[in-house]
């Protein structure tokens, strides 16, 4: 039996990521997926003659060739070339404001245009605007830094103070500081769904980190779907001189003393000096190995966790035989919600009548050719903060119950921005949380991992990686990791925590 430097489960965006950091290290590297291709959230499926992507809305952290972002860059560094398509607007969002009051309010991508757009919606406040997205920039060059498997704490207090001074607040509390008016913050929470937190508990950092890079770099996609990220990512790791298994799923962690020394598989026993699993830490310590070797911190964090996990999603997909054009769609994301004010609608997506929110996209507005001429590919998605309501249906219920959010969705987008896509429904596909849960062996249907709120944030879980990790020959990685949720957070772990795992190895 060979015997790798390195094994990596679960070919999700972290895991492909870390397996190609890896190779290029020029490791012996295994890596092993229970489904049949690469990707996991990144991939596509098929209905009649269209392709849909499972997941993705778009990407920040790309940026344009010649001003790249980090998920550019490390493409650039990899050698792969991804046919991106950028997203020209940030969003629309259609809501009611703080004060109860209509909001329909659409934002260009791009710096100064997005500052001079809002300047024309609450005019006067050009100078305190200008401030955040200075505190913006400084809070993501200092997350850049201590995000390094190596930092200076004495550099962090010198050269990045305004980072130190809002590290443990939340945005709201930020918000307040920089005398912000309502009209304004109501604007800038729109994107609180992608980090699925409240901004009364969302880190500040984690706040700036991604939406200052939606704004300033701008969105994209690719013109394949997701799925030309994974594929490329698993090509490139087969070209280094990694191996990949398909159809083997791990069914638990081989020790040797308190050393994690390998996986058991469906495929039978692999052996490794170190295994970085993609796999959620509550799966790991539950079901994976033997609870004695569970260290006591790691305990303690999954019990302060406490099944508080992130975003349970719910997505509709929509093959229609008419173009964007001509159904009127001009807007390549709309988000529609009952508040702009997001503590009242965090608590709303609790459960199923409450929850009224959901984000269209239409692929083709960014990509007119991600269809066959003459139609349009649209999903809605909508996100739910707790799985207690789907947990009571029973198996009729269920059916029944995702037809009637699928129609209310559509409903609401006729009613809210004037588009009737139900006569041009070829093909449909919905998927509950449930169905994220069986796909992807995510908890709940969790595709965001846990919550990144209070103590449990972006900062705490960069500060705190010296200490994080405590299991000999053990990393999990992926969206329970320090940089969270979402496809650019998911790549840079992987390339995080493999640099880790070879400081924590010596090699």
């Amino acid at each position: 039996m060979k015997k790798y430097d390195y094994i990596v489960v679960g070919a999700g965006l972290a895991g492909l990521a870390a397996s190609v950091e890896l190779a290029l290290a020029q490791k012996k590297v295994l890596l092993i997926e229970q489904h049949n291709l690469p990707g996991g959230c990144s991939s596509s499926f098929v209905r009649g003659r269209f392709e849909f992507d499972p997941s993705l809305h778009e990407l920040c952290g790309v940026g344009p060739e010649s001003d790249p972002g980090e998920v550019r860059a490390m493409f650039d560094r990899y050698g792969i070339k991804i046919d991106w398509k950028r997203v020209d607007d940030c969003f629309r969002v259609i809501t009611e404001d703080s004060d109860g009051n209509p909001m329909d309010v659409t934002m260009p991508a791009g710096r100064d245009a997005f500052i001079e757009k809002l300047d024309s919606y609450v005019p006067g406040y050009r100078d305190k605007i200008e401030n955040l997205f200075r505190l913006f920039d400084e809070v993501n060059d200092g997350i850049a830094y201590v995000s390094r498997p190596k930092y200076s704490l004495p550099k962090v207090m010198i050269k990045y103070t305004d980072l130190l001074k809002v590290g443990a607040k939340k945005v709201d509390e930020v918000f307040d500081a920089l005398e912000l008016p309502q009209k304004i913050r109501d604007i800038l929470s729109t994107y609180w769904s992608y980090l699925g937190v409240s901004l009364d508990s969302l880190s500040f950092a984690h706040y700036a980190s991604m939406v200052s890079n939606y704004i300033a770099k701008g969105a994209y996609i690719p013109a394949k779907t997701s799925h030309e990220i994974s594929v490329a990512l698993a090509e490139k790791f087969r070209e280094l001189g990694g191996q990949m298994i398909f159809n083997c799923r791990a069914e638990s962690f081989i020790f040797e003393g308190d050393k994690c020394a390998g996986v058991n598989t469906t495929l039978g026993e692999f052996r490794a000096d170190c295994v970085l699993a993609n796999i959620n830490p509550d799966i790991i310590y539950g079901k994976m190995m033997d609870q004695s070797l569970i260290p006591e911190r790691e305990k303690k964090l999954s019990n302060a966790r406490n099944r508080q996990f992130g975003g349970r999603m719910f997505t509709c997909y929509l093959g229609l035989n008419k173009t964007a054009e001509e159904l009127g769609i001009k807007d390549y994301s709309i988000f529609m919600s009952s508040y702009a004010d997001s503590v009242k609608e965090y608590n709303s997506l609790k459960k199923i009548d409450t929850n009224k929110y959901s984000i269209f996209l239409c692929y083709n507005v960014a990509n007119p050719g991600f269809s066959p001429e003459g139609t349009c590919v649209c999903s809605f998605t909508k996100m739910y903060t707790s799985a207690e309501d789907w947990e009571k249906l029973s198996a009729a219920d269920y059916f029944a119950m995702k037809e009637r959010i699928a129609k209310e969705m559509i409903a609401q987008l006729k009613d809210k921005a004037g588009i009737d896509l139900e006569p041009y429904i070829e093909e449909i596909s919905i998927a509950s949380p449930w169905t994220f849960a069986r796909y992807l062996n995510a908890p709940e249907g969790a595709v965001y991992g846990y919550e990144t709120r209070d103590w449990d944030d972006i900062m705490s879980r960069n500060m705190s990686l010296a200490t994080d990790y405590p299991i000999k020959g053990l990393i999990p990685i992926g969206t329970a990791g320090p940089r969270g949720d979402g496809y650019s957070s998911a790549l840079y772990c992987g390339y995080q925590l493999a640099s880790i795992a070879m400081s924590k190895e010596g090699k």
